[in-house]
C-alpha cells in the first residue's frame, strides 16, 4: 500500500511548505467525511503543541472539519496522550494533535485518533488519502448543516487529575526534588502542575514557549540542560519530555542519563511485583539492548521485539495482550492507562518506585548492565544497497562472527536514504569489527 501523505506517525513535514493550510483544510474535510457516520451531531477534538505554525494549521483544520458538518472542540496546548484520553472521555468521533513531536519548531504535523483514542489504522489512513486526492466539493455540508467551533476550558486540569489517578492513593512525592524539562512544548503547564500537586519540590525548565523554541537546547533529545540543572539544584531526579510529551528520558541524581530500556525494566519489575502485568513480559523493539532481554528473562519475563517505532510496539501489545511496552528512545506505552506513549505517566511510575523503595534514582534505575552496542549509518544515493551480493556476504560473515552471544540489525531508515547498522554483544571489539565490515561493504556500494 503506497502512502503519499501519512508516515509512521501521522502527516509530518516543514510547516507552510509540506504542511500547508491547503493540505490541513483537505485533511479536515477528508477525515471528517470518513468519520461522519450516523445522524448524530459529530465532534472532533483538536489539541496542539506550542509551535508558531500551530495557529495556521489549527484554523485550516477547523475550516475543513466545519465545512463537512463536524463541530470542533479546541483545547489549546496539551500533550499528545491527553488527546487520546479526551477523545474517549468526551465521546468525540475523532481526535487531532497538531505536533511534530521532537522535531525542530519549523516542522509540524497532524496526528489523528479514532473515537477509541487509538491512532488510525493503515486502512483508515488509506481511505483518508484516497479522499485527499479527489474533489470533495460535492460532499461538503449544506449551509444549515455546517459545524461550529469553540474553545473548551479545563482540559489541562482534567489531564492532571487523570495522571495523578494512575498512581496508588498512598503515593505522594513529598521529600523529592524533581527537575522537569518540558521542552517548551505541550506539557509546559500540566507536568509541573501535577508534580506540585503530588507534593514534589518542583524545579521547572523548558516552560517558556515562544513559538520557536520548542525542543531547542532542551527536552528529551537535548539533555544537557536538565543534567546541568539536576546537578546545580542537587535534585533527586530529572525528567525530560519532548515537544508533545509522548516520550521521556530520566536523569539520575548525579546528572547521568537513564534510557528507555532501563525505564522499561523498572516499570516491568514493579508491575510484576504488584501483579499488574497482563502477560509475563513486555514489548520492545529490535533496538532494545540485549541486556534488557537477559534481565527480563531472569525475572521470568519475555521481551517481544518489533520493528522500530512505537506504532509497531502498540500493535503487538494489542494483538498479544501485553500492557507494557516501549523503546530505548523513551516512548513508553502503559496500555492500562493510555492509548499511546505518555512520557509523563511513565515518569510518574518511576517516581512511585523511587518513593516506595526509598533509594536513589541511580540505584533504582540501573537494573542491568547494557551490552556494548555499536550503531553506524551509511548514506546512499539510490538503488537498494542491501540487495548487493557483497553486502549480503558481509552481513552473513558478521552474523557468524557474533554468534549466538550477539545481535546484528541492518535496516534502511524510514525517513531518509540511510542504512543503519547496529551490532551488540559481550565483546565490544568483536562487535565493532563486525559492524565495520558491513559499513565498509555498504560504503563501496553507496559511493
Amino acid at each position: 500500500m503506497v502512502r503519499r501523505y501519512f508516515g509512521t506517525d501521522g502527516i509530518r513535514g516543514r510547516a507552510n511548505s509540506v504542511i500547508t493550510p491547503e493540505l490541513a483544510l483537505k485533511v479536515g474535510q477528508a477525515a471528517g467525511l470518513v468519520f461522519r457516520n450516523g445522524d448524530h451531531r459529530h465532534r472532533v477534538l483538536i489539541g496542539k503543541d506550542t509551535r508558531l505554525s500551530g495557529y495556521m494549521i489549527e484554523n485550516a483544520l477547523v475550516a475543513g472539519f466545519t465545512s463537512v458538518g463536524m463541530d470542533v472542540l479546541l483545547t489549546g496546548p496539551i500533550p499528545t496522550p491527553a488527546v487520546g484520553m479526551l477523545v474517549r472521555s468526551m465521546r468525540a468521533d475523532l481526535g487531532v494533535m497538531i505536533s511534530a513531536s521532537h522535531n525542530p519548531f519549523d516542522d509540524n504535523g497532524i496526528k489523528l485518533f479514532g473515537p477509541d483514542g487509538y491512532k488510525l489504522s493503515d486502512e483508515v489512513e488509506h481511505k483518508i488519502e484516497t479522499l485527499l486526492d479527489g474533489d470533495l466539493t460535492k460532499q461538503l455540508a449544506q449551509s444549515r448543516d455546517l459545524g461550529r467551533a469553540r474553545r473548551i476550558d479545563g482540559v489541562q486540569d482534567r489531564y492532571i487529575e487523570f495522571a495523578k489517578r494512575t498512581l496508588p492513593r498512598s503515593i505522594n512525592l513529598e521529600g523529592l526534588r524533581v527537575v522537569i524539562d518540558c521542552a517548551n512544548g505541550a506539557a509546559y503547564r500540566v507536568a509541573p502542575g501535577a508534580l506540585w500537586e503530588l507534593g514534589a519540590d518542583v524545579v521547572s525548565i523548558g516552560v517558556d514557549p515562544d513559538g520557536s523554541n520548542i525542543n531547542k537546547d532542551c527536552g528529551s533529545t537535548d539533555l544537557g540542560a536538565v543534567c546541568a540543572k539536576v546537578r546545580e539544584m542537587r535534585a533527586d531526579i530529572g525528567i525530560a519530555l519532548d515537544g508533545d510529551a509522548d516520550r521521556v528520558m530520566i536523569v539520575d541524581e548525579r546528572g547521568h542519563i537513564v534510557d528507555g530500556d532501563q525505564v522499561l525494566a523498572v516499570i516491568a519489575e514493579s508491575f510484576r511485583e504488584g501483579g499488574l502485568l497482563s502477560r509475563p513480559g513486555v514489548v520492545g523493539t529490535v533496538m532494545s539492548n540485549l541486556g534488557l532481554e537477559r534481565y527480563l528473562a531472569s525475572l521470568g519475563l519475555d521481551l517481544i521485539r518489533t520493528p522500530v517505532g512505537d506504532r509497531y510496539v502498540l500493535e503487538q501489545m494489542r494483538a498479544l495482550g501485553y500492557n507494557v511496552g516501549g523503546e530505548p528512545s523513551g516512548h513508553i506505552i502503559l496500555s492500562d492507562f493510555t492509548t499511546t506513549g505518555d512520557g509523563f505517566l511513565s515518569a510518574l511510575q518511576v517516581l512511585a518506585v523511587v518513593k516506595r523503595i526509598g533509594k536513589q534514582v541511580s540505584e533504582v534505575c540501573h537494573r542491568f548492565e547494557p551490552l556494548p552496542q555499536v550503531l553506524k549509518n551509511v548514506r546512499y544515493r539510490d538503488g537498494k544497497p542491501l540487495e548487493n551480493a557483497g553486502v549480503r556476504s558481509a552481513i552473513a560473515s558478521a552474523e557468524k562472527k557474533l554468534g549466538s552471544g550477539g545481535r546484528l540489525i541492518v535496516r534502511p531508515s524510514g525517513t531518509e536514504p540511510v542504512i543503519r547498522v547496529m551490532g551488540e554483544g559481550d565483546d565490544k571489539l568483536l562487535v565493532e569489527a563486525a559492524v565495520d565490515d558491513i559499513i565498509e561493504a555498504l560504503t563501496e556500494v553507496a559511493a
